[in-house]
């Protein structure tokens, strides 16, 4: 639980979709280790490349955005909060997930807005923010080389990212960014490769503690199940 550099609270699958999107990435951050990707035709680019960014991180939906300890803070206390947490809330069921282009990366999306998952993730921001170290000036510089819009900002420097609260859109990351014909192109084989693992309510038992490694590679930690 120790040694690692940073640590977020996310949505990790298990099951069939778990393995798949883990295949996909070439990263198990379940077991730690590399995985072979498959090869698929169709696609815009070799899926190493296509994966390069988001590979890293594993097969995930992020809740809490990954943050380093606060002072006074430690990962032990970290998992004591985390375990008290989720005791407190129920489960989350969407109902149904889809691959989606999201500008110009890919991901797995809840096909429509679902209001128990946005709270839950509010909730989650607010009640680990004692943990979250301030950003330092290049981690903000970073955040800002995007563009944000007023709000954003503000919510950046309340909350050390610019995408929680009402700007908030769960997914699950499946590619770099694109082109718009490469991300389209790499959504459609994407949607009929994962297709059977769609099928089904996504439901959202509990939430993972991650870590990130020193090489920048994230390690599930520990698996809270949503008992509230």
């Amino acid at each position: 639980m120790d040694g690692f550099t940073r640590y977020g609270l996310y949505v990790v699958p298990d099951g069939a979709l778990y393995r798949a999107g883990a295949d996909w990435l070439g990263w198990d951050s379940v077991a730690g280790a590399e995985v072979a990707q498959p090869e698929l035709p169709g696609l815009p680019d070799a899926a190493a490349m296509l994966t390069a960014t988001p590979r890293r991180y594993g097969f995930h939906g992020t809740i809490k955005p990954p943050f380093r300890l606060a002072a006074g803070t430690d990962a032990q206390g970290l998992d004591a909060a985390a375990r008290a947490f989720c005791a407190t809330r129920p489960p989350v069921v969407v109902p149904r997930i889809e691959v989606r282009r999201l500008g110009g990366f890919v991901a797995i999306v809840p096909t429509a807005p679902s209001a128990p998952l946005s709270d839950m993730a509010a909730a989650t921001v607010e009640a680990f923010e004692p943990f979250r170290a301030p950003l330092t000036e290049a981690e903000l510089a970073k955040r800002r080389k995007s563009g944000l819009s007023d709000r954003q900002e503000a919510l950046l420097a309340r909350w050390g990212y610019p995408y929680v609260r009402e700007e908030f859109r769960f997914h699950m990351t499946l590619t770099g960014k694109l082109s718009a014909a490469a991300a389209d192109r790499a959504r459609d084989v994407l949607d009929t490769h994962l297709a059977p693992h769609l099928d089904a309510p996504f439901a959202i038992g509990g939430l993972c503690l991650t870590g990130e490694d020193v090489e920048g590679r994230f390690h599930l930690v520990h698996r809270y199940t949503f008992s509230g």
